[in-house]
């Protein structure tokens, strides 16, 4: 592939931009510049440098985001700040979409993609992806609030009952939450039907994937498919 197109794809800007960028000595592979935008590229297992930072050539983009709170999982927020902001723009321009949503006080893993199938995957509701929550109560946390949540609670939207597919209590105020649903505002809903109160909620896992101790609030990182699937 051309060297101006590797750009392209990658979302570094139209066509002539990355021509550009190339042009003017901003591109380097292996440490070393290449400056003809139309050289032709090996980009299976391609590693490049631009704009202060190295890049892996990927035909589809996977990453982890560790989302603050006070950001909206929206391309148009209303009233908050878009996950979007803090991604750099040649991830912007690719379209990388969140795969589900968190409300903008929730914090933790965000999969963000431009792989429509990988999406779809993700959060079809006959795929059964699990997702985890480390959930802050208001009040203490009982082994019969565990057991209601194991077996089921009638959310106001919906006669059948959900159940959460595994529930640790980690300590008094804390536990441990994994669910195969996505319904909205579900993990608070759940705890008031077992009246308590959800006073701060966290996202941990998404399917095979774990937030990494090392990926701070509002850091990103690359990640590949079979990660997460």
């Amino acid at each position: 592939m051309r060297l101006q197109d590797v750009l392209f794809e990658q979302g570094f800007g139209t066509r002539y931009d990355c021509a550009d960028i190339v042009a003017k000595g901003g591109v380097t592979i292996a440490g070393e510049v290449h400056d003809d935008p139309l050289e032709d590229i090996e980009v299976d297992g391609l590693e490049f440098g631009c704009i202060g930072k190295i890049w892996p050539y990927c035909e589809k983009a996977v990453i982890a985001l560790n989302k603050p709170a006070g950001y909206e999982c929206s391309m148009k927020p209303s009233s908050h700040p878009s996950v979007m902001t803090l991604l750099p723009s040649p991830l912007r321009r690719r379209n990388v979409q969140p795969v589900g949503r968190l409300d903008v006080d929730t914090t933790g893993l965000l999969i963000m993609t431009d792989d429509g199938q990988l999406q779809h995957r993700l959060i079809h509701p006959k795929r059964h992806v699990a997702k985890v929550y480390e959930v802050t109560c208001r009040h203490p946390v009982t082994e019969a609030m565990k057991e209601k949540l194991l077996s089921g609670v009638v959310l106001d939207d919906d006669p059948k009952p959900v159940a959460a597919k595994a529930v640790e209590i980690v300590d008094e105020h804390h536990i441990r939450m994994t669910l195969v649903q996505g319904k909205y505002h579900q993990v608070k809903r759940m705890i008031a039907a077992c009246s308590n109160r959800c006073d701060s909620l966290h996202r941990s896992g998404f399917g095979a994937f774990e937030l990494p101790e090392k990926l701070q609030p509002g850091e990103w990182m690359w990640i590949r498919r079979e990660d997460i699937v």
